[in-house]
């Protein structure tokens, strides 16, 4: 998998949503593709990725089949993709993913849990609650905030008067400009 591959993919699913194929929401991927590959370099077979509603990239790159990941988004679940048998798990819930991945953290037998969340999430009194506890209890976690700068069309920043983010303990941070709007494919649904 490379990042034309998952550029590709990205697109292929833009396309198939703006033609009518898709009918419920998807929220797309683009201009991150060279950090995830450098983040799931370390990411392992048995390890765990937990993600919110923007987890097409993370699938592939942990293994889920490019037609089964496809199929799954044409049935409607793009924003809740749930693979077990490839330790991915998703949620649509803003914050909703972070307890989840806390609790396979604290169930762990050697396996680490990678929790990928947006800019906004992070500044959740959830997420800093969660890192806290990961933080104080040594959990195998890692947490991923993937900031494009915007919840949805709100600008983070601005948001919460901030210039730099504030993260409890250890985060993995990257910044990036998204092509695509929140939701969507920017020609059917935009919001």
């Amino acid at each position: 998998m490379n990042a034309k591959d998952l550029i590709d993919f990205e697109h292929e699913i833009a396309d198939l949503f703006n033609a009518g194929r898709i009918r419920a929401p998807v929220h797309l991927y683009d201009g991150n593709e060279n950090q995830m590959l450098d983040i799931f370099t370390t990411v392992k077979p048995e390890d765990w990725v937990c993600c919110s509603w923007r987890s097409h990239y993370q699938c592939l790159l942990k293994g889920v089949p490019r037609e089964e990941l496809k199929q799954a988004i044409l049935d409607g679940k793009s924003i809740t993709l749930c693979f077990p048998e490839y330790r991915v798990i998703s949620s649509a819930i803003v914050g909703g993913i972070l307890p989840i991945a806390l609790g396979l953290a604290k169930a762990s037998r050697g396996e680490h849990v990678h929790c990928f969340m947006g800019d906004m999430t992070a500044e959740t009194g959830i997420a800093h609650e969660c890192m806290k506890y990961a933080r104080n209890y040594d959990l195998p976690i890692r947490w991923i905030v993937e900031d494009n700068g915007r919840s949805t069309c709100t600008p983070t920043r601005p948001t919460w008067k901030q210039i730099n983010p504030a993260f409890v303990g250890a985060v993995t941070y990257y910044k990036y400009t998204p092509k695509f709007p929140h939701a969507g494919a920017g020609v059917r649904v935009q919001f």
